[in-house]
């Protein structure tokens, strides 16, 4: 991954945030992400994100289940070991509706946790670097991807008129990577001024 340069602004409340973004994209700033300790809604469309398609994998994982659940008992009950049962047929569609049902919510479940997971880069040992210790807790965070046409102190200032309260520049892997949190870990030894983009 990319050693990068951001400039990183703060915010204090929501209705602050809301509108800075929106007056951020208009002046042309790339937007690395923001962070913030609970859900705002509709801040998604004002970044400009596209709607996520995990619905659609998760309904591909249940179409899976469904077809895995039918064809195994269609396949134990009339080629494998077809068993007659008083009279009843060998395949009973009525009968197989439970497990059907429990095995299409299992695929779908644990395909979208595991699609999720693999999205986010959330995985043991997965690290990502912090741009403010307290963007879980109670401070909304705004980062900016610099460009090669991003002035950094134009950036700050902009952030500042914005209504961002704590401002500075940081440099960061842009991704994510191995490592732990509870080892002290130098990340960009060997690496140049000159390797930042």
């Amino acid at each position: 991954m990319a050693i990068k340069k951001f400039v990183v602004g703060s915010f204090e409340d929501e209705q602050v945030l809301f509108p800075a973004v929106k007056k951020v994209r208009k002046a042309g700033y790339k937007i690395h992400d923001v962070y913030t300790p609970f859900p705002i809604h509709g801040l998604d469309q004002v970044m400009g994100l596209r709607d996520t398609s995990l619905h659609t994998a998760g309904f591909i994982y249940g179409i899976t289940g469904t077809a895995t659940a039918l064809s195994f008992m269609g396949w134990v009950f009339t080629k494998d070991w077809p068993l007659n049962i008083g009279g009843k047929p060998h395949f009973p569609l009525p009968a197989f509706i439970p497990i059907t049902f429990e095995l299409t919510v299992l695929f779908s479940a644990v395909g979208m946790v595991l699609t999720f997971c693999y999205l986010c880069q959330l995985a043991p040992f997965v690290k990502k670097h912090h741009f403010h210790a307290r963007a879980t807790d109670d401070l909304m965070v705004m980062v900016l991807e610099c460009t090669s046409r991003t002035n950094e102190e134009e950036a700050k200032a902009f952030l500042a008129s914005v209504g961002a309260k704590e401002i500075n520049v940081q440099v960061a892997e842009e991704g994510w990577w191995l490592g732990r949190y509870d080892k002290e870990q130098k990340l960009f030894e060997n690496k140049t001024e000159s390797s930042l983009v």
